[in-house]
């Protein structure tokens, strides 16, 4: 009798612990999203509640008061890099990324806070930056809460925030000039200098176009069937307005990309002798 009294309550622990383990779909699902940017990357965490028929700004998520935007845990931002928001350098690091929505104006909070999930966690005086942002009226609606990053160039992207039908964009610099130019100067006295990608950088940065130049010349020497490369040199010839020359860059680029089979470069070659023409 009391092996069987036993069994039976060892059956209804088990049971017990199984219910405890029960795993459902998650209201508010949590997501991370990682952009790679400048030199390095941008990642926030985040939780995604659904509009499910609710009014939003003004009424779930009030005006004038701390939101942890998002649901469930903190959202927190990761800077793989130091970078520029507001005008103000943001060094590398973890920070909450707090809001306070109003009908015209929002302010934006970068909190030395990762754990803030209600208004009374808060802490205004572990504010690392504030800012102002203008919400905008968007033509659609966005079922659940997003955070995505938008208008992505080498030294500059925004965040925006996406609800129901408001947007908030929050732009981001960074300043990386200084540190490709001195990775440059350096790999340039190795056995294996980054002839092209160092012309790439000097082309689409606007700088020395005539060194930008030099070194095509440099990596063609290097790998001459490289139709890339060509195609490159007659876009930096076309920028230093040498229209004969960029013509025949253009011309053997097509030539070596027909004879790697590389259609794709061959009708970028014709778009690019279009215009030289």
């Amino acid at each position: 009798m009391k092996k069987m009294l036993l069994c039976c309550c060892l059956s209804l622990f088990m049971l017990m612990t199984k219910a405890q383990n029960l795993k459902t779909p998650a209201p508010s699902p949590g997501s991370t999203v990682k952009q790679d940017f400048a030199l390095s990357s941008v990642e926030v965490s985040y939780s995604r509640p659904a509009v499910k028929g609710r009014k939003i700004f003004g009424d779930l998520v009030p005006y004038g008061k701390v939101w942890r935007t998002g649901a469930n845990g903190a959202t927190v931002i990761t800077f793989g890099d130091d970078v520029i928001i507001d005008g103000k350098p943001v060094p590398a690091g973890k920070y909450g990324l707090l809001t306070i929505p109003g009908e015209k104006e929002w302010t934006v909070i970068l909190s030395k806070q990762l754990d803030v999930t209600s208004p009374a966690a808060y802490k205004q005086d572990q504010d690392f930056l504030r800012m102002k942002a203008k919400p905008s009226a968007m033509p659609f609606k966005v079922e659940n809460f997003a955070i995505v990053f938008d208008e992505i160039m080498p030294t500059s992207m925004n965040l925006e925030i996406l609800w129901d039908k408001t947007s908030v964009s929050i732009p981001i610099k960074a300043e990386i000039d200084s540190k490709v130019t001195k990775q440059i100067d350096e790999l340039m006295k190795t056995d294996n200098p980054p002839y092209f990608s160092a012309a790439m950088y000097y082309m689409e940065s606007g700088k020395d176009l005539n060194q930008a130049l030099s070194w095509f010349d440099k990596g063609i020497e290097k790998n001459p069937d490289a139709f890339w490369m060509y195609y490159q040199k007659a876009n930096c010839l076309a920028k230093l307005g040498k229209k004969q020359e960029a013509i025949a860059a253009s011309s053997k680029s097509t030539e070596l990309a027909k004879t790697a089979q590389n259609d794709d470069y061959v009708e970028l070659n014709r778009k690019l002798m279009a215009k030289l023409k």
